[in-house]
């Protein structure tokens, strides 16, 4: 009986704590270690048996690894019966609030490494682009439209050519720093642009308002690509264009440490489930060497009507 094995594996307190937080969050080894404050081998073996009764899921990105419940599985069934049950556990939900403040205290964190960096950001970034002109291989890709919005804009330099294509341009981000620098850059000459403080999990921008969606060098940032896709379904009108450019899968840890990378990349099949699992349909994708070990790749995505 396969759920013997669920049972099994719930029959310890820190087993159902630790099934509880990643109901709701997808968190890495060290934040799970945070969070419990417990030692990690003590951790890793409640994951393990977790993950081998198949009610977690592991995620490996390099050498980090990420765990979460399982999706639309039967076990995904099982653990989404659970939920109800948990919500009645003081302890269970102090578990969720604790959690949430340290996803928080992460985004901040995220925020402020990108507020500390605005000035140098092009420069930065520039190392490690090289002679590529990512934002010239964007803009030869994107027709010109009605209403476009750059999604993690940064400091506006890919903006300034998106307001050329569009009749308006929107520049989103949630770092204030990044946003005073694409000021300086656009609005002298720039009428037709407005920049929005805002997070891409949440946009500042109407349902099915947007006729183009630009995500470039953002989704390797964000602990949940698919919800911020997803939010950019939400943004474009039917049959409305993402294009994608990001980082091909790679295994370069230095990233983390040097740019705030949360993912080393993306391999083209996991950038097209993600569109699949949020109504976009894959157009054509373009691959460009950076270095030997680093591609990166352009994917242009169709809003299904």
């Amino acid at each position: 009986m396969i759920c013997l094995a669920y049972f099994k594996a719930l029959a310890d307190k820190t087993r159902i704590r630790l099934l509880n937080i990643l109901m709701h969050h997808e968190l890495s080894v060290n934040e799970i270690v945070t969070l419990m404050a417990m030692g990690q081998s003590r951790i890793s073996r409640h994951l393990k048996i977790l993950t081998d009764s198949g009610l977690l899921e592991c995620r490996r990105d390099g050498a980090w690894a990420f765990y979460s419940a399982v999706g639309n599985t039967n076990a995904g069934r099982f653990v989404n019966l659970l939920g109800p049950v948990f919500e009645t556990e003081p302890q269970l939900s102090g578990d969720i609030e604790n959690a949430a403040r340290l996803v928080k205290e992460r985004s901040a964190r995220t925020r402020n490494f990108f507020n500390a960096i605005a000035d140098r950001w092009n420069d930065l970034r520039q190392k490690v682009l090289g002679d590529f002109d990512l934002n010239q291989a964007l803009l030869e890709r994107i027709p010109s439209c009605r209403f476009a919005v750059d999604l993690g804009c940064g400091t506006g330099g890919l903006l300034s050519g998106l307001r050329k294509k569009a009749d308006f341009a929107v520049g989103v981000d949630s770092s204030r720093k990044m946003l005073d620098q694409a000021g300086t850059l656009l609005f002298e000459d720039a009428p037709n642009v407005e920049l929005r403080l805002g997070e891409l999990e949440h946009l500042p921008v109407g349902n099915s308002e947007a006729d183009l969606a630009v995500l470039s060098m953002v989704l390797h940032h964000l602990p949940d690509p698919e919800k911020v896709v997803r939010e950019a379904a939400r943004i474009l009108t039917p049959g409305g264009l993402l294009m994608i450019a990001d980082f091909d899968k790679h295994t370069n840890e230095d990233m983390r440490k040097q740019y705030g990378d949360r993912w080393l990349g993306f391999s083209r099949d996991e950038i097209q489930a993600i569109l699949g699992n949020t109504g976009f349909e894959a157009l054509e994708t373009i691959s460009f060497e950076l270095n030997p070990s680093i591609h990166l790749n352009i994917t242009k995505a169709r809003k299904k009507s």
